[in-house]
């Protein structure tokens, strides 16, 4: 089912398609949430601190290609917005073709680079070869991971999101079912919770694109409408690589916090892979809502309704900031005990660390809200390169922090990067945003 954003109250629309991404990020989380529960449960705390050494460089890899993937719904959305179908097709049909040499590209790079860069990160000894094993075997999951994400921004796009969300809920079962068979009944360590993830996601991807092709008309093209237009590459590849980059730059900042942590008692590392754990959880609405501002703006954008874009951006970032009291609170007075799940209740000093972490990044996820609702609808309005802005300021706050900060006060430091880096993105974000929205209505020649 599509769904035109140009027309309703912002809030609703933005609300309605939120709820299925914020539930599918959820799900998608599960992936590797499967992977740390069941190999933290049956092979014990060295290979679930394997798995969490390497969130930071997988985010690094994952994140660009979900962010390329996402930045190629961006002119898909806003061609859709613009009842311009025949154009949306083409850009559909290269998005396909770009995305079958972004695969083949990025999974020899990653597959190559994996060991030179958990060396860099001065992964722990006792657990490098574990880290190595699982990271591998993610990274020649790319194409799999590529397929699911580009078919779902171009049902996105359109409006749809539920559909992806079904399919995640699939994939996410599987993965559990496949997590408990290759690592419990066939013994194959933390290369098997991998494998588990990148087939039920290739499954998933596969499940999804068919899915794609057979229910939605708007999508069937004529022979004219499949040809390679460089026009339309140059197109998606200004929106997706910049928007790859965002998601690349701020693992970078990750990859160096990871490293600094890495420096400190092997305690405190299996308590921030842990912490990572419970935080991505926690960020799952985050990302959604900031999603439904980007299609919410690209709609609009086409169709010139450019109130309508700020009237959006205000109804995401006040459906986050509800959230962020409910999930602060949570986090705050019971952050342990969600970790639970990944680490036994019995490595008490490993959970006191969590909880120290939790408690104090807990109130500041207002920060967090802002900062992914204006990042996005600026993305969703074209200007991802921009963007890219704010994810330099916040590599430069979590470099600073793990240079200076984490060595002379230690776990603390680590415990307050996040908000550093937020707020030092937010500052840049929301002097970007009004910058563009001026030019914007001089250009179509709008009031404020």
């Amino acid at each position: 089912m599509t769904r035109d954003m140009t027309e309703g109250k912002p809030f609703g629309l933005i609300l309605k398609f939120a709820v299925p991404l914020v539930l599918g990020n959820l799900f998608q989380q599960l992936y590797n949430m499967a992977d740390s529960v069941i190999v933290g449960k049956v092979l014990g705390l060295n290979a679930l601190t394997a798995v969490g050494a390497t969130s930071s460089v997988n985010f690094l890899i994952i994140g660009f290609v979900l962010g390329l993937c996402s930045g190629m719904g961006i002119p898909i959305a806003r061609q859709f917005g613009a009842k311009k179908h025949s154009e949306m097709r083409r850009y559909v049909m290269n998005a396909a073709y770009l995305s079958i040499g972004l695969s083949v590209l990025l999974t020899i790079l990653a597959a190559a680079l994996c060991g030179p860069v958990l060396t860099w990160m001065q992964t722990p000894e006792v657990v490098y070869q574990g880290a190595y094993d699982y990271f591998f075997v993610i990274c020649l999951g790319i194409p799999f991971t590529i397929l699911y994400n580009t078919s779902a921004a171009v049902i996105r796009a359109m409006g749809d999101s539920r559909t992806p969300f079904y399919f995640l809920v699939f994939s996410a079962l599987l993965n559990i079912g496949l997590d408990l068979l290759f690592v419990m009944g066939f013994d194959s360590g933390v290369a098997g919770a991998a494998w588990a993830t990148i087939l039920s996601q290739g499954i998933a991807g596969a499940a999804c694109f068919i899915y794609m092709k057979r229910t939605y008309p708007i999508l069937r093209s004529e022979k004219e409408e499949r040809r390679i237009r460089w026009s339309c590459l140059k197109t998606l590849l200004l929106n997706a690589v910049p928007m790859g980059l965002q998601f690349s730059i701020t693992a970078i900042g990750s990859i160096m916090l990871q490293s600094a942590v890495n420096n400190l008692e092997v305690l405190y590392v299996s308590a921030f892979a842990a912490s990572m754990k419970v935080k991505q959880l926690a960020m799952c609405a985050y990302d959604g809502i900031a999603t439904a501002c980007a299609t919410f703006a690209s709609q609009n954008l086409g169709a010139g309704k450019l109130s309508r874009v700020n009237k959006g951006l205000r109804a995401g970032i006040g459906i986050g900031l509800i959230y962020s009291v409910i999930i602060g609170a949570i986090l705050m007075t019971n952050g342990a005990k969600i970790a639970w799940l990944f680490v036994d209740r019995s490595e008490t000093e490993v959970l006191a660390a969590v909880q120290l972490f939790m408690t104090c990044t807990g109130g500041f996820y207002w920060m967090l809200d802002i900062l992914n609702c204006v990042r996005l609808t600026v993305q969703g309005l074209g200007y991802s390169r921009i963007a890219v802005l704010a994810g330099l300021s916040e590599l430069v706050a979590r470099g600073l922090m793990s240079l200076f900060v984490i060595p002379a006060f230690g776990f603390l430091g680590a415990c307050f990067t996040d908000q550093t880096a937020w707020l030092a993105a937010c500052i840049v974000l929301i002097a970007v945003y009004m910058a563009i929205m001026r030019r914007l209505r001089r250009q179509y020649g709008q009031a404020s």
